[in-house]
């Protein structure tokens, strides 16, 4: 088998090419690097490259007696927001960033390379994590590989975008509001957010969103995603959120059968908002196969008070976005300049500048508060059934708009990102799966959202559907430019 074959396989696969001897991971790194250069003048995925410094952990990795580890050898992208790589410096999607290279690994960098993961670079991310697409002013527009006119989601956007274009089978992600499940979705891979407290985010300050976001990645496979959270798992002593650990390997859901579910479907905006026919037809398509596979499958939506999800999440949103800002101007010791932020950025500083110490907490209890109501949800039901999102991959340059407020942007946000920001409410695991394609052959992604703690349950039913109509060989025909 050649390198490039190998970059076609998941994770797991490529690692056990490497343990075996028929590909080495310097070969593995090398095919990779070559697709990052021919792809990226066209996708403009990654934003930050590691290739001298990846060459040399392959040969580390290939000079070693023994490969431990699930994906050693394996190359791979991280986020270029939050995944902090030690010896390299991130931008946060920023033009206000600092270029001073990071000094140690984020607690999910240091697992992953304990993994044997190789790390190539870092993906594109829009400023902070703020838009449901990739397109950060100072790298420029992260581009679907489906259609490159079209947005890749955001804001997991760069490493939704690697994995599709097969340069590599893992890329780094993390989700506030969707930001893994929406690239996932626009882009056509597996895409799972783990429950709060599952992935500790040490030593960052895991409360600057309050536990809305969390960490993890976007894969080919189901079992690569199963298997990195294997890998990433586990809290760290200081922690504000902890789970007690798995009764077994989430890997080992993979193939196993446990009876029927209940599970839930609402194709209906939460928010009362149009849906768009694909993401409906969609829905119901996922709801076929489950039910072919013995599931039981009805009507039916959490009630919660979905003003917590336009209000109040929002305020901490902001905050969060003011804490930024405020460690930027202490980092820099002066005030930044207008053109340093993006017109969205500001106005979400601005809006955490006209909020008390009062309305935050009202905020976060107002989120307590919904988060009980749609946990009793799950008292019933198994697993809830969505679309992904509220529409196909949207044009480039229509979803980062400035509206004049924060509260305007987020608005119309939620017209596209309706579902996602439920489970980071409630905390809950969820997973948008690339199941159904338009009839313009664009992914249009379906989500499986479970009981808080219950990943397990998800990985479980995501690949009964990957065997039921697998999608491992559907991929973009995204083509090298021509000098």
């Amino acid at each position: 088998m050649t390198a490039a074959e190998a970059l076609e396989l998941d994770g797991l696969s490529q690692a056990q090419q490497v343990r075996e001897g028929h590909v080495s991971s310097v070969e593995l790194v090398d095919a990779a690097i070559s697709r990052i250069e021919a792809l990226n003048p066209i996708l403009n995925c990654v934003v930050v490259e590691r290739f001298e410094q990846a060459r040399a952990d392959a040969e580390r990795v290939d000079a070693a007696e023994r490969h431990d580890g699930a994906f050693a050898g394996v190359p791979v992208l991280l986020k270029d927001l939050g995944q902090q790589i030690a010896g390299l410096a991130q931008t946060d999607g920023s033009r206000a960033h600092s270029s001073q290279a990071a000094d140690h690994d984020s607690n999910l960098v240091a697992r992953y390379r304990r993994a044997g993961m190789i790390f190539l670079g870092k993906t594109s991310s829009p400023e902070f994590g703020n838009h449901s697409t990739s397109e950060p002013v100072v790298h420029g527009p992260c581009r679907n590989p489906w259609a490159t006119e079209l947005t890749t989601g955001g804001s997991s956007g760069g490493s939704a975008a690697a994995v599709a274009a097969r340069v590599v089978s893992v890329g780094g992600a993390s989700d506030g509001a969707g930001s893994i499940r929406i690239p996932a979705s626009c882009c056509g891979v597996y895409g799972l957010k783990p429950t709060r407290g599952r992935i500790s985010s040490a030593p960052q300050a895991g409360e600057t969103l309050f536990g809305l976001a969390c960490e993890h990645s976007v894969t080919r496979s189901v079992r690569d995603s199963a298997a990195l959270l294997d890998v990433a798992s586990g809290s760290v002593l200081g922690d504000a959120y902890w789970l007690p650990p798995t009764t077994r390997p989430f890997l080992d859901e993979i193939g196993a059968h446990r009876g029927p579910l209940r599970i839930a479907m609402s194709t209906s905006s939460p928010i009362g908002s149009d849906v768009h026919s694909d993401c409906i037809t969609a829905t119901e398509h996922t709801a076929e196969l489950l039910s072919a596979l013995g599931h039981e499958i009805e009507d039916a939506a959490p009630m919660f008070d979905v003003s917590a999800m336009s209000t109040s999440m929002l305020d901490l949103w902001a905050t969060g976005n003011a804490v930024w800002h405020d460690a930027l101007v202490a980092a820099f010791g002066r005030p930044l300049a207008p053109e340093e932020l993006e017109p969205t950025t500001w106005e979400l500083v601005e809006h955490a500048g006209r909020l008390s110490a009062t309305d935050l907490t009202r905020a976060h209890e107002h989120l307590e508060q919904a988060a009980w109501q749609i946990a009793a949800f799950f008292h019933r039901y198994d697993l809830w059934l969505t679309p992904t999102l509220a529409q196909p991959p949207a044009p480039l340059c229509s979803l980062n708009q400035s509206f004049g407020t924060a509260a305007g942007w987020w608005e119309f946000d939620l017209l596209f990102n309706p579902w996602n920001p439920i489970a980071n409410i409630c905390g809950s695991p969820a997973a948008s799966l690339p199941l159904f394609y338009n009839d313009a052959g664009l992914p249009i992604g379906t989500m499986l959202t479970a009981r808080f703690g219950d990943e397990a349950t998800v990985i479980r039913v995501s690949a009964q559907l990957e065997e039921a109509d697998p999608w491992a060989d559907r991929a973009p025909d995204v083509r090298p430019e021509r000098g």
